[in-house]
């Protein structure tokens, strides 16, 4: 069996000889393969040892995370898995690669005395700087090679990752500067803070490094990569470019084109233009959800005020057309008392039912057990109705992608009425806006629709054979 880097970035990746090398830049570059591959050069030797990192375990087990794409590397090279404690191969030779993860800020500390060969990051841009610049402490060897960091990544412009391979991107464009993609610059790091050189003695003269202090400098370079370097990834899945295509405006940016100063601002998630307004209701809608986004109790209960006004409680009505696209029928956005807002959503479920029928109610559950006793109180008080209660996980913009990509290809028709007005305007200012309780209820209504619909594979899809596209 031979197993080799793809021509281009991922054997640049693969070649360089920095002492940290960050490969990236965008989906689908063949980022993790490669970060598989790196230790099978070193696999022969018996005191060699490779941590590779994920902020947390579960990334690590996931479908086709790194654990199960190991399975098409690690077993015809003669190495043994062991899950536990900790999920590692065993080579003939004594080798090992392990895998772990850093869920904690301070679960660097678990690693005091180790010595890694090769210290690896899938993502970089989940870790903190202190665990990145903590754990390169632990890259150090007695195994005959020169210890060394690899780490893949995706762009986020406001992870410290950003700001360490600056030098690598066009600040004005977020691009990956083509020319300087693989490209050696030396860093050394004092008092907490990186300073950079063209090279090792540049560095070495300007802080007139003495002795073992001359090894401190490191070598660093970033090889940018997409999803066209990967070839193989291009002819095994061709719909995966079209899945990165019908990303949201922002996500595409950073997935498909590797643009690391691209942020979510007003305009950009829900562009009012890109919203249909419609005079008539469509008679096509087979799915309809009404979703609330209740403001904090403790502000309901307070009525208490800010600068920008009353807490809101939002109730959007969003339904699903069988040519494909949503449409946004009913808004209610308003600050109301605790037993106002019991009413409203009461009397709305009533008229929801008689107006449009069947009507799923989906309700944002407050964390803690007090948002767990409001949920069951409402839906005691909603019996007869079909209602949820879900708390929510993850950021406001990550819950908001699903609708946010629909919208973004024009796939929203919104009613003209008198909320319409109020409505674009809140959705059009998102995430900067203060109040995003309109985009919450709608967000959410969205996903309970999509999750409503999700259709669960066949055993026979479960089960299909999966081919190592590397092997050559």
């Amino acid at each position: 069996m031979i197993i080799r880097p793809q021509e281009g970035p991922q054997e640049i990746f693969m070649s360089t000889p920095a002492d940290i090398a960050i490969y990236g830049g965008a989906a689908g570059g063949g980022k993790s393969y490669s970060l598989l591959m790196e230790p099978i050069r070193h696999i022969n030797n018996g005191r060699f040892g490779a941590v590779i990192f994920r902020r947390n375990s579960t990334q690590i087990m996931t479908e086709g995370g790194l654990w199960d794409t190991s399975y098409e590397l690690y077993p015809g090279l003669g190495a043994i898995s062991i899950k536990t404690p900790m999920a590692r191969w065993a080579f003939p030779s004594g080798a090992k690669v392990t895998f772990s993860h850093l869920q904690l800020e301070e679960t660097v500390l678990s690693w005091q005395g180790s010595q890694i060969a090769l210290l690896g990051f899938d993502e970089l841009t989940h870790f903190t700087r202190s665990q990145f610049f903590y754990m390169l402490s632990r890259n150090r060897t007695t195994c005959g090679i020169k210890p060394y960091v690899r780490a893949t990544c995706n762009p986020d412009a406001d992870s410290w990752v950003a700001d360490f391979i600056s030098w690598w991107i066009d600040q004005e464009t977020g691009y990956p500067i083509p020319e300087r993609s693989g490209k050696i610059r030396w860093m050394i790091r004092l008092d907490d803070i990186v300073y950079w050189g063209d090279s090792k003695q540049e560095l070495i003269d300007r802080f007139d490094l003495k002795g073992i202090d001359q090894a401190a400098p490191k070598s660093v370079t970033f090889i940018a990569s997409k999803l066209t370097d990967n070839k193989i990834l291009m002819m095994a899945d061709p719909g995966y470019m079209a899945n990165l295509q019908a990303l949201p405006l922002v996500e595409k940016e950073r997935l498909l084109n590797g643009n690391w100063k691209i942020r979510p601002a007003a305009g950009l998630i829900f562009p009012r233009s890109k919203a249909e307004i419609i005079e008539e209701l469509p008679n096509d809608v087979s799915v309809w959800v009404r979703s609330w986004d209740m403001a904090a109790t403790e502000d309901i209960k307070a009525e208490k005020k800010n600068d920008n006004g009353p807490a809101k409680t939002a109730g959007v009505l969003i339904g699903k057309r069988r040519c494909g696209r949503y449409v946004i029928a009913n808004v209610i956005n308003r600050a109301m008392s605790a037993s106002d807002v019991r009413k409203t959503i009461k009397s709305t479920a009533v008229i929801d039912k008689k107006k449009y029928k069947r009507v799923k109610i989906r309700l944002s559950q407050d964390p803690g057990q007090a948002g767990k006793d409001q949920a069951e109180q409402y839906i005691k008080m909603l019996s007869g109705f079909n209602v949820c209660a879900k708390r929510e996980s993850g950021s406001k913009e990550i819950r908001a992608e699903g609708l946010a990509a629909q919208w973004q290809a024009g796939n929203v028709d919104v009613m003209n009425a008198e909320w319409t007005e109020e409505y674009l305007s809140q959705m059009d200012a998102f995430p900067e806006a203060f109040f995003k309780d309109m985009v919450d209820a709608s967000s959410n209504g969205f996903n309970e629709i999509e999750e409503s619909n999700t259709i669960i594979p066949s055993a026979a899809a479960a089960s299909a054979n999966r081919t190592n596209q590397w092997r050559v």
